[in-house]
């Protein structure tokens, strides 16, 4: 039932990707494990996480298109829930290593008996549980996302106002971070992971494990998101980030709107963070920089921001890019990513998946002209002749 209700909204677009999605989960990793190394078709271990590390950017920039492209609200700040939820998941891997340690220690992590700490702190307590761990993805950037959310929607806080907001927001987190007195690992954050769930971080077994959870979970969020823009709730969205005073108006209260999909699309960018650490093997406060959320609106601009599928594609279309270029151009980088942005801005203004849609929708617009000018019915289906 829950399923029917999900998937009654989706289009046929949706639906495609969804399928993608799930027979990425079970073919790329059968062929790390089923093939050989020799076979053409073996996908190897480093490029299923390096895929597995775009599907986790790509999560993150669906749940930026959930708040900006149906709300209208530009938050340049995603960037400190993907790294709370990922600082989440980071905890529980420091609680598995035990006395694995260099110094031994079977309660407190490296960092901390490196820097004399007597005592685990009372936040670390019960992240040696995996269900506490996972309740805190979500719960952390949840709350987060809620009180921030309260203050700056009942206020009516607006435009590049509130981009500004989310973006101090996540800067002041990437300063705390960095304090080693905070007790989350300082300049080097939490590295150096052993097991998840009792299983090697570093098996090819685990690796195909996280990636199959990776397109995954992306593919339910995607469900999720699908179903709550195609709801009268989705259509309240839209009305909102189109003409939000007359939604206001007609006695909708925009701030509870508004607060609601800022706090799924929270929870969100905490799972991508989650999904993302056990795969790259680090979290530290480099993920909290201002200009990592930006580059997560540029993902979603260039695929198409208001599509859903859109920031999938640009998101791993702009990281794998961004691999080759690092590699080959390294000093230019920022260069092209900063041209793309200009470009995409100036001549293709829906992204790649707007642009398309829009490019369909007329050709669709221009036949349909044409056949009622011939004197056809496109409506009535045409009788043989007898």
């Amino acid at each position: 039932m829950i399923t029917q209700f999900l998937l009654k909204g989706a289009d046929r677009r949706i639906t495609i990707m969804l399928a993608v999605l799930l027979a990425l989960a079970v073919l790329v990793p059968a062929s790390n494990l089923l093939l050989s190394p020799e076979n053409p078709l073996h996908v190897p271990t480093y490029a299923m996480s390096l895929f597995g590390k775009y599907l986790c950017y790509a999560l993150l920039a669906l749940a930026l298109d959930l708040v900006w492209g149906y709300c209208g609200i530009l938050s340049l700040g995603h960037g400190a829930f993907f790294a709370l939820g990922g600082y989440a998941m980071g905890m529980y891997l420091m609680r598995q290593i035990g006395p694995r340690g260099v110094y031994g220690d079977p309660i407190l992590p490296d960092f901390m008996v490196f820097l004399n700490w007597k005592e685990l702190p009372w936040f670390w307590h019960g992240f040696d549980m995996f269900w506490f761990a996972m309740l805190m993805v979500l719960l952390v950037p949840g709350l987060l996302a809620f009180v921030f959310g309260w203050f700056a929607f009942r206020s009516r806080v607006n435009g590049v106002y509130l981009s500004i907001i989310t973006q101090a927001m996540t800067y002041a987190l990437l300063l705390a971070f960095f304090r080693n007195d905070m007790g989350f690992g300082g300049n080097n954050g939490l590295t150096d992971f052993k097991d998840i769930l009792g299983f090697s971080v570093q098996a090819d077994g685990t690796r195909a494990a996280l990636f199959a959870a990776t397109a995954f979970f992306l593919a339910l969020c995607l469900l999720i998101a699908s179903a709550i823009v195609s709801s009268k709730f989705g259509k309240v969205l839209v009305g909102v980030r189109d003409a939000e005073s007359r939604v206001r108006f007609l006695g909708y209260r925009v701030e509870h709107v508004k607060l609601f999909t800022f706090v799924v699309s929270a929870m969100m960018a905490g799972i991508a963070g989650a999904l993302f650490v056990p795969q790259v093997g680090i979290i530290n406060p480099g993920e909290f920089a201002p200009g990592n959320s930006i580059e997560v609106v540029i993902w979603t601009a260039v695929g198409g921001r208001g599509t859903l599928i859109g920031p999938i594609i640009g998101a791993v279309a702009v990281a794998f890019g961004k691999s080759m270029f690092t590699s080959a151009f390294p000093e230019v980088w920022l260069f092209a990513l900063g041209g793309l942005f200009v470009a995409v801005t100036l001549f293709l203004p829906k992204g790649i998946v707007g642009t398309i849609s829009g490019y369909v929708s007329a050709r669709k617009a221009i036949k349909a002209s044409k056949d009622a000018e011939a004197g056809v019915d496109v409506d009535k289906p045409i009788q043989p002749a007898e």
